[in-house]
């Protein structure tokens, strides 16, 4: 009975070790693309801040759409 009850729990710890080690690989790719995002984030924000300093940002912006 017991022999049974260690071949359970060895089970279900291998099971469980897979499965963290799983999750750790997707916890890595979403950090991987979040870091992806935040530097293409930054690049259009450097983008439009230098748009907006040439003053392309400001003319577009306030101008009245054709059907004023």
């Amino acid at each position: 009975m017991t022999e049974e009850r260690f071949v359970n729990i060895e089970t279900k710890i291998s099971y469980q070790e897979d499965l963290v080690e799983e999750l750790n690989k997707i916890v890595y790719q979403q950090q991987q693309k979040l870091s992806q995002l935040e530097a293409i984030c930054a690049s259009l924000t450097g983008h439009i801040q230098s748009l907006n300093e040439a003053g392309n940002i400001n003319k577009t912006l306030n101008e009245r759409p054709p059907h004023y």
